[in-house]
């Protein structure tokens, strides 16, 4: 067998609940091998299509994914337990994470006016001040905003909009690299992955096109600050993607704003071009607060229809405390300093870094918002070399499906000095790679 864990049970219920438990107690871990089908049944004296079918339900779950010849595995990210991203190393300055900085985030505080306990909040989800406050963020932009809704933040709308869209087994076009929650969250929810090559102006145009062709019913992308790559639609990328995606006027497009404000990018959506099925989700994680977790939407009538009609029998609304903080902070002149002042800081460090990078030939990406990605040719060499320098940034693996391998830096709390030191150590970790490995 290729694992030590000894798979058991009769029943394909069974062997699934068996299998679960494993990855559950960590018995399995992302990426562990479980046995051929015929392997398997071979050893408990059971007929393949038993195993097959309780394979079929963990792929189905999000626990395992089938990679072709390389089998069936444990998923990156299986969805089960509460599996949370290693800790950052002691002594270690984190770069990995994505996150803001701290400096630029304003003071969270309860709204003075607290929301009654006892009154019909789903017959009255969103607050009137908010609701109009976000048309008037959204619409800015070029967003159409005769439709809107909220939710516990912008995975929360993307997973609810793809749960009520598509099936298990649909397919959903995705950038690669991608954000890699979002590929975890596509896989639990038991849809397939078409990965769609980026560069620095967004999903490329003809790779949207095969992914449409091979039969995605869904379209997730990031207008600006792609995360890992950093891209942002282009005046002209937009149009060209518009053009691609009228020619599947069924397939429902989500667009993830999620750095908004401090992307130093201007929005070119996707949503203004006479889409039929459409969303523009956006969040203000990045720079009002890590914690709370509300995001808004703009999207066509159905697609409002459809989530509305499915949040009602969840969670009902997002909490009216959580929205009247939200519209403090859109509309109070200090905070909007602050991130004004926050997305001129990133920009800064980010162009800094590429910079550096690039005086000593590293080629790196990242044309807006917070993180940079540099190609690498060997991501566990690169990591574990800048550990010993005291930097720990993310391996490009959890981000990509099939494209090459890279390092993510995020860039949004390193000065510039800082990064021209990370830049050096990054040469001589690349240097030290090349006379271990070649070159």
């Amino acid at each position: 067998m290729a694992t030590q864990y000894a798979i058991t049970g009769t029943t394909a219920k069974a062997l699934s609940a068996s299998v679960e438990r494993a990855v559950t107690e960590g018995a399995l871990e992302p990426g562990a091998a479980l046995p051929p089908v015929r392997r398997l049944a071979e050893d408990l004296g059971i007929s393949p299509g038993t195993v097959a079918t309780a394979y079929k339900e963990l792929r189905r779950r999000g626990i395992v994914v089938t990679r072709g010849r390389g089998g069936t595995v444990v998923a990156p990210a299986p969805a089960v337990a509460s599996r949370r991203p290693p800790k950052v190393p002691e002594g270690l300055r984190d770069l990995a994470g994505g996150h803001p900085d701290p400096a630029f985030l304003p003071d969270l505080l309860p709204p003075v006016r607290l929301s009654p306990g006892a009154r019909s909040h789903r017959s009255s989800p969103r607050l009137p001040g908010l609701e109009e406050a976000v048309r008037d963020w959204l619409g800015a932009d070029g967003v159409p905003v005769e439709h809107v809704t909220f939710a516990h933040g912008a995975l929360d709308m993307i997973g609810r909009l793809l749960s009520v869209e598509l099936r298990p087994g649909d397919a959903v076009a995705v950038e690669d690299p991608g954000y890699h929650h979002l590929l975890d969250l596509v896989t639990a929810l038991g849809l397939r992955t078409v990965a769609v090559a980026v560069d620095d102006e967004g999903m490329r145009p003809e790779a949207l096109r095969d992914a449409l062709r091979a039969g995605a019913r869904a379209v997730v992308c990031g207008p600006r600050a792609q995360n890992p790559w950093g891209g942002r639609f282009t005046p002209a990328r937009r149009d060209a993607l518009v053009a691609v995606l009228r020619e599947a006027p069924e397939v429902l497009v989500i667009e993830n704003d999620h750095a908004g404000s401090v992307a130093a990018a201007p929005l070119h959506t996707l949503t203004g071009g006479g889409l039929a099925r459409w969303a523009h989700v956006a969040t203000v994680t990045k720079y009002l607060g890590t914690d709370l977790r509300w995001a808004a939407a703009a999207c066509d009538a159905t697609t409002l229809a459809r989530h509305d009609g499915r949040m009602l029998l969840t969670s009902g609304w997002v909490s009216h405390l959580l929205q009247e903080t939200v519209l403090g902070l859109m509309t109070d002149p200090a905070t909007r300093d602050l991130v004004c002042r926050a997305r001129d800081a990133y920009e800064e460090r980010r162009l800094a870094l590429i910079g550096e990078l690039g005086r000593h030939g590293i080629t790196a990406h990242g044309v807006s918002g917070m993180n940079v990605w540099v190609p690498v040719r060997d991501e566990s060499a690169v990591v574990n070399g800048l550990r010993t320098h005291g930097w720990w940034v993310a391996a490009g693996a959890r981000f990509r499906i099939g494209g090459a391998p890279g390092v993510r830096i995020t860039a949004a709390g390193l000065p510039p000095a800082d990064g021209r030191r990370l830049a050096a150590d990054f040469a001589a970790v690349l240097g030290e790679s090349q006379a271990t490995y070649g070159g």
